[in-house]
């Protein structure tokens, strides 16, 4: 036993070996290092196409015959390097999430390892599926009733900067809340969650959903509310599946663990 064994933390190293505070934080700062690399390639990318996209995202509100409007000297600028950024972090999310994995990875067992790794590009598909669903389903309709609501009373001409800001909201909100059946699914083959626990608190789940769903919605209507709610409670059944699925591959694996030992 060395003298150093008090700022050992339990954590393996890739060679099985216990790392030590300073090795933990060296490799905090390699993984943050290569996180932030690619998120700047990123955005050097995202700043070739930022007018591309900047007119891509605007096509929802100017489909309906709306024109972005701009009220500060510099909010064209700032809203061109904002919209870039926000592209990079989509663009690099994916590798942002296996440098986390790979930090965490140390204080795992290699069967959460390997839980978590498979994992990861399937949440990653299921919030791209999420930020579709937002784009070509909620966004329009959303935007079409608060284009036209009192538009005989009211000009509706938004404004750059919290068209950006709204939409990029809904966008991300909308593909988080996807990611939930992989995320439970996850826990269930740690070991965390169960089927069982899910379809008894389903009508707890449902008020949870609904407070989602209204804080998510960019409207007040019922209707817009449903297209929130609809894909919330089908994807709360889909978890509740792959739930018990991965809990009865958890029952299979400790039972032969359990019989190995006994042989």
């Amino acid at each position: 036993m060395t003298n150093t064994s008090q700022n050992t933390l339990p954590a393996l190293d890739e060679e099985g070996g216990m790392m030590t505070i300073w090795e933990h934080l060296d490799e905090l700062r390699s993984r943050l290092l290569r996180s932030i690399i690619s998120l700047v390639v990123a955005f050097v990318v995202a700043l070739i196409f930022a007018s591309d996209i900047i007119r891509f995202l605007a096509e929802p509100y100017t489909d309906l015959g709306g024109r972005l409007q701009n009220l500060e000297p510099t909010g064209n600028v700032v809203m061109y390097f904002r919209v870039s950024l926000m592209s990079a972090g989509i663009i690099a999310i994916p590798y942002i999430t296996y440098q986390l994995f790979m930090f965490a990875a140390p204080g795992l067992t290699r069967k959460e390892k390997g839980t978590v790794l498979r994992a990861i590009p399937f949440t990653t598909a299921f919030f791209m599926l999420g930020v579709a669903f937002a784009w070509f389903i909620m966004v329009p309709a959303a935007f079409e009733f608060l284009f036209n609501f009192q538009s005989d009373v009211f000009e509706n001409q938004w404004t750059a900067q919290r068209y950006f800001s709204f939409l990029t909201s809904v966008l991300f909100w909308i593909g988080v809340a996807f990611e939930m059946p992989i995320v439970l699914y996850v826990m269930a083959r740690l070991g965390l969650v169960g089927a069982g626990t899910l379809i008894k608190n389903w009508r707890l789940a449902i008020v949870l959903m609904s407070i989602i769903a209204a804080l998510i919605t960019p409207t007040v209507d019922p209707f817009n509310m449903l297209l929130v709610m609809a894909p919330l409670i089908v994807l709360y059944i889909l978890s509740i599946v792959l739930v018990a699925i991965a809990e009865r591959g958890l029952k299979r694996r400790l039972a032969a663990s359990d019989q190995a030992g006994r042989s």
